[in-house]
């Protein structure tokens, strides 16, 4: 059971396969395998898949202070060149993408190519600053209200029907949420990465929701426009729809991966 030490960080963090370095970093209130534990097995046979598990999630332990993005940023970078020899592909899902975003604009050298999956650039407009403040009046005054409300934002209403009544009625019997989401939803209240997103040089792939009614896709657009040459493709579903049928996502990324790097200027 792998960690590394970070400015008073114990992040834990789970490697495994062979190959080159692949990445895959979490978003609030998940952590390396309840997000990407259908999704790994996909890729060990070719690549050192390392998913590290920031602030609040897993078995990372810190002191309890408020989260930051260059903290956050600095936990998946360090865990990284812990686990493989870079420079490494970087796949990031809602918060984990801007947290990869960081870390690419930060640490050129460590970022082959990256994925931005259902991020955001910040979370200073209207709605959004609406959006978090909900979401942590929920989980302070009614955790079951909570739940509901992240699986009717998070999921697209044909993914909802897909679970039936029996499997919506179950999973709020669910242990979720951790006891550190409170820190990373006041975190995302607080994103504002745009003034690091020209500084990347990887090419990237910005992946957003057409439906997702947690991070609308504005956010994802709000990032292919910052981040120089990088390609944008929308996909018609909710926010956590991939969870269920990752399908799309990993031949995205894949192909993405697997492109001739882009020649010298």
């Amino acid at each position: 059971m792998p960690f590394t030490s970070v400015r008073d960080t114990d992040v834990h963090y789970e490697v495994e396969g062979q190959g080159p370095g692949l990445v895959l970093v979490h978003g609030t209130g998940g952590d390396a395998d309840k997000v990407f534990g259908n999704v790994v097995h996909h890729f060990t046979a070719t690549r050192t898949v390392v998913r590290p598990n920031f602030s609040g999630s897993g078995q990372t332990v810190d002191d309890g202070a408020e989260l930051s993005v260059d903290l956050i940023a600095e936990q998946v970078a360090t865990a990284t060149r812990e686990a493989v020899r870079g420079p490494v592909d970087l796949l990031g899902f809602s918060l984990g993408a801007v947290a990869a975003a960081a870390v690419a604009a930060t640490h050129p050298d460590l970022v082959r190519r990256l994925i931005l999956v259902g991020g955001w650039a910040h979370s200073t407009g209207p709605r959004d600053t609406f959006y978090f403040e909900t979401s942590r009046k929920l989980l302070d005054t009614d955790r079951d209200l909570f739940k509901r409300f992240s699986a009717l934002t998070g999921f697209s209403p044909a993914a909802l029907d897909s679970f039936g009544h029996q499997g919506l009625a179950q999973s709020l019997d669910d242990a979720w949420p951790p006891p550190g989401i409170g820190r990373q939803i006041d975190l995302g209240a607080q994103v504002d990465i745009r003034a690091l997103l020209p500084s990347i040089t990887a090419p990237t792939l910005v992946v957003g929701f057409a439906g997702d009614n947690m991070i609308p896709l504005e956010g994802s657009r709000q990032l292919h426009a910052a981040i120089p040459g990088s390609r944008l493709v929308e996909i018609d579903e909710g926010h956590m729809d991939w969870f269920a049928d990752p399908t799309r996502l990993i031949a995205l990324t894949r192909d993405f991966l697997d492109e001739p790097a882009p020649a010298a200027a």
